[in-house]
């Protein structure tokens, strides 16, 4: 099964051009559809409308993950990006198509969050003896359905650009990621975690590290600001890019 696995969008259309181009059978959108600082609101949320008319309506299998700069408009604190003259209408159409979005998703070995989900965290949420890497999608599924402020920068009380083990899947780090899962309870063994939230300037360059550096274990794929995605098959991750045709579009 072929999966494409594309990083945060910020109101950009490549996921277009990519999709026709792999024929997928399954995509996964790591989260973050809103906050450009140079594509308007307004097709910023023509694009998320498009993205989910496309779920409702394909035959392949559509995962829509939830990032920060989703989740800021549903709750009571706000940071970079931010677009307050457009507050109402994507909060209006976010809270509308919350059956859609969700903030994590596993298949095979992998783990998709935006951010990436920390044992620190899940200890700090469900207690030590809460949770295993058998039930930490439901759960952490559940708890934004439930107590979505769980996820806000400031519930735990400490760096906000999460750059500590205990920041949540919207927020980690990849460096606190890592050492949050320094002799887990099982999560580092079982999953691969694959997470945007961290831009990186070259698709080809971060699956190299993370068949390296990061020991295969985290693989970060942000990069659709130079149209760098990933797609999974037959077990091995494969990073290609496609010709930009909008330009300047950065976040």
């Amino acid at each position: 099964m072929k999966t494409l696995l594309l990083g945060d969008i910020h109101g950009r259309t490549y996921w277009k051009d990519i999709i026709k181009k792999e024929t997928p059978d399954r995509v996964i959108f790591i989260g973050d559809y809103f906050d450009s600082f140079n594509i308007p609101a307004v097709s910023q949320i023509q694009n998320f409308k498009d993205i989910i008319e496309f779920k409702e309506n394909t035959d392949i299998e559509v995962v829509m993950l939830i990032g920060n700069h989703d989740h800021h408009y549903l709750s009571d604190e706000t940071y970079s990006g931010f677009q307050p003259a457009a507050k109402w209408d994507i909060q209006d159409l976010l809270t509308k198509n919350m059956n859609h979005l969700q903030v994590g998703y596993s298949f095979d070995d992998i783990l998709c969050t935006h951010a990436g989900v920390s044992p620190v965290w899940m200890d700090d949420m469900f207690g030590w003896d809460g949770w295993s890497s058998n039930n930490v999608v439901q759960l952490i599924n559940d708890l934004y359905k439930y107590k979505p402020r769980s996820f806000n920068f400031s519930h735990m009380g400490y760096d906000p650009y999460g750059n500590h083990p205990s920041q949540g899947p919207m927020w980690i780090r990849p460096a606190a990621l890592m050492k949050s899962n320094k002799g887990d309870n099982g999560l580092k063994k079982k999953f691969i975690q694959v997470v945007g939230h961290t831009q990186v300037t070259n698709i080809f360059d971060s699956v190299t590290a993370y068949e390296k550096s990061m020991g295969s274990r985290y693989l970060l794929i942000d990069a659709l600001e130079g149209g760098g995605y990933v797609y999974h098959l037959d077990g091995k991750f494969y990073p290609d890019t496609i010709p930009l045709v909008e330009k300047n579009n950065k976040i």
